[in-house]
This record gives structure tokens, C-alpha cells and sequence, in this order.
């Protein structure tokens, strides 16, 4: 008797990992453990060259596809990942991140019923530049392989640019699937946070460099948004107790570094220069 798996499609699920021991077992532990038949899918987890500690050994004994990556970033690490995947559908999720047991069924049925771009978990609701989450998005590999997969310069925010490039450049239907939940670990410490916080400063003012002629950042924007950052410094010391006191002076410290992060990155001498050309890596050669 046929297995009616048999006639299901291959999925690749990418993980890129740096330092990543204190959470990544978390992690593969739960990608092992998905509804999805074991035969049909792949975790692939590139290891970025910098790593200092367990990362590799923690993935090579969870049974994944270990791939050593020489080049920095997150986006290089996935494009990696891609490039020798053998599924028909890819799937992103963090070395930080949970998904739940039925995460990668959820996106699938959604993917095969539409058979369009992909699906996604919780994605933003913009309606020019909707972004589907790194963490939690599955794509068709011919679809990413035809827009040269993530682009490589950018230090964050990669993610919302692969999404508006594969809407345009391809096209095709694209589902928020509320039951493909895939779970958070937030940073623990003060100083952990700030680096992530100027990461997405630095990432969110390139991808206003990359799409300057529909988003202009000009003087005028930047005094506003320090204006919106100094309201940010006033209301983390009204006096307040608890919980809103920690909210506050959390909005605090992500305004101010995400400002610097933006600042330091988009008012560069000949920043803009840097994105003029279109990118177009090559990550079509499955193994």
C-alpha cells in the first residue's frame, strides 16, 4: 500500500546560529519533534565561522545538516542554508525561537491549498512593505532562488526587504496562518537588548537606503524622531512603580538605541552609494 506521506513535499527548515548554546538545543529538540513526517523534512543550521562555543556540537548531535559559514550575517548565513536545501519548501525560524509542534504542518497545508509565494506566523499589517518574520515564514525555494535569496548587506531588517522583493519580483499568494506559532526568547539583560536594539537601528536605516526614492529621510524626520526619543527619556522618570516603570524605561532605551543605530548607519558620507545596485546572489545549487 502507498504511503500517503510518500506524496507530500520536502521541507528544509534553515536556522542560522552565532553563540548560540544556550538556546539552540531548545530549538532543535523542537524542530525534531514536529507533526510533520521526519522522512519528509530537513533541518539545515549554518554556523557562523565567528562561534566561540558549543553551537556546532549541539547541532551536529541533534541529528541536523551542519553547515560552517565563513561570512558574517544572518542573511549570508540563510542564503547558505538555501543553497543546499533539497525541499521544495523552505522554512526560517531563530536559534532564540520555539516553534510548536505542529508549526511547520500549519504553514505547509496553508502553502499547498494556495500553492502562491508562501505563509508566514504573525507578519506586520503594512499595507507597502508587510513583513513576514525571519523567525517564522516558509517560502518556495524557486521563488527565493529567482530573487537571489536574501540580500547580504544588510545587518537586520533582511527580512522585510526579501518579502517586498518576492511580492513584486513574484508574486503570488501569501497567507497569515494564526496557528503557526512559533515562540520568542527575548533578551535577558540590559546589554543584550541595547546591542539587539542598535541592530535593528542600523537595519532599519538601510532599508531606508534601499528604498530612498519611496521612503525620503530627510533633516526634518530625523529632529521629530529624537524629539519622540527625548518624550521617551521623560516618561521612563516620572516616578512609577512595577511593571510600567520597566515598560517605560524598556520604550527608553529602544527608542534611544535604535536611534543611534539609524544614525550612525544612514547619515554616513556615501552611504546611499553603497545601495544602488541590485542584488543578486547565487544560491541555486542544491547538494
Amino acid at each position: 500500500m502507498t504511503d500517503p506521506g510518500a506524496r507530500r513535499p520536502r521541507i528544509s527548515v534553515v536556522v542560522p546560529a552565532l553563540d548560540a548554546a544556550t538556546t539552540l538545543g531548545e530549538c532543535l529538540r523542537a524542530l525534531a519533534e514536529q507533526s510533520y513526517p521526519a522522512e519528509l523534512r530537513e533541518t539545515i543550521v549554518v554556523v557562523d565561522a565567528r562561534t566561540s562555543d558549543a553551537t556546532a556540537s549541539i547541532a551536529r548531535q541533534s541529528g541536523a545538516r551542519v553547515l560552517l559559514h565563513s561570512r558574517e550575517g544572518a542573511a549570508s548565513a540563510r542564503n547558505a542554508g538555501v543553497a543546499i536545501a533539497t525541499g521544495k519548501w523552505i522554512a526560517f525560524t531563530d536559534a532564540d525561537c520555539v516553534p510548536t509542534r505542529r508549526w511547520l504542518e500549519e504553514l505547509l497545508n496553508t502553502c499547498e491549498a494556495s500553492q502562491g509565494l508562501g505563509a508566514a506566523g504573525p507578519t506586520s499589517a503594512h499595507d507597502t512593505y508587510p513583513w513576514a518574520p525571519t523567525c517564522n515564514v516558509m517560502y518556495r525555494r524557486e521563488a527565493l532562488v529567482s530573487v537571489g535569496g536574501f540580500d547580504e548587506r544588510f545587518e537586520s531588517y533582511e527580512g522585510c526587504d526579501l518579502h517586498t522583493r518576492l511580492r513584486r519580483e513574484v508574486g503570488g499568494a501569501f497567507s497569515f496562518v494564526r496557528r503557526a506559532v512559533v515562540l520568542h526568547r527575548h533578551r535577558a539583560s540590559w546589554r543584550a537588548y541595547w546591542r539587539q536594539q542598535v541592530n535593528y537601528g542600523r537595519g532599519f536605516a538601510q532599508f531606508f537606503l534601499r528604498y530612498g526614492d519611496e521612503l525620503p529621510w530627510r533633516p526634518a524626520d530625523e529632529l521629530r524622531a529624537w524629539t519622540r526619543v527625548a518624550s521617551a527619556a521623560v516618561r521612563a522618570l516620572i516616578s512609577v512603580r512595577g511593571n510600567d516603570a520597566l515598560l517605560r524605561r524598556g520604550l527608553f532605551v529602544k527608542s534611544l538605541a535604535q536611534r543611534i543605530g539609524f544614525v550612525a548607519t544612514f547619515w554616513r558620507p556615501n552611504a546611499a552609494a553603497r545601495w544602488r545596485r541590485e542584488p543578486r546572489a547565487d544560491i541555486s545549487a542544491a547538494q
